[in-house]
């Protein structure tokens, strides 16, 4: 019998999807010049500056938000001149981390997101159902212990979420403030 972790291969680690939110591009910054801290053998740990223009500028986003079009029709847009910034970058992203939806996905996206809510450290699920997320959380939970890690489920059954880590088999949002 294998475990659940066994399929776990490829893993992304976002930062920047928001540019304005700095502790994940400072995270993913650093682990680009350093990465051993985020190295396991077997698996890839792919650390990336999600919206590298938005983060230049200290901003949230150029044209639109990057954590919203990566649904299907965003994604399958032709590339034009006029095409929003945002767009074509979830594109790139679809290109890389992807396709969406299918087997050659990356396994894992973790999105390091800030919020000047009074949330604490935050993990996002979008999916009840994800065997694999529900147990690393429960990991997580218990290796945070005493510190609290509350988790918010934003599952709903008709909508199919168009973030940056919805491309991902399993997606994992991570919010602090």
């Amino acid at each position: 019998m294998s475990s659940p972790c066994a399929g776990v291969r490829r893993v992304g680690l976002f930062g920047g999807t928001h540019g304005n939110e700095l502790s994940g591009v400072l995270l993913v910054r650093h682990w680009q010049q350093d990465g051993a801290e985020i190295q396991r053998p077997g698996v890839e740990v792919k650390p990336f500056l999600t919206n590298p223009r938005a983060v230049e500028r200290c901003t949230r986003y150029i044209d639109c938000d990057l954590n919203r079009v990566f649904d299907h029709e965003s994604l399958g847009r032709p590339v034009v001149e006029d095409i929003p910034y945002e767009v074509r970058r979830a594109q790139e992203i679809n290109q890389i981390f992807g396709p969406k939806g299918s087997d050659d996905a990356y396994d894992l996206i973790f999105d390091l997101h800030n919020t000047t809510s009074n949330m604490g450290g935050t993990i996002i699920l979008e999916n009840s159902r994800d065997d694999f997320t529900i147990q690393m959380v429960h990991y997580i939970k218990n290796v945070l212990a005493p510190e609290p890690c509350p988790v918010l489920l934003i599952e709903h059954p008709s909508l199919k979420y168009a973030t940056t880590r919805s491309v991902a088999k399993h997606p994992v949002g991570k919010y602090q403030i």
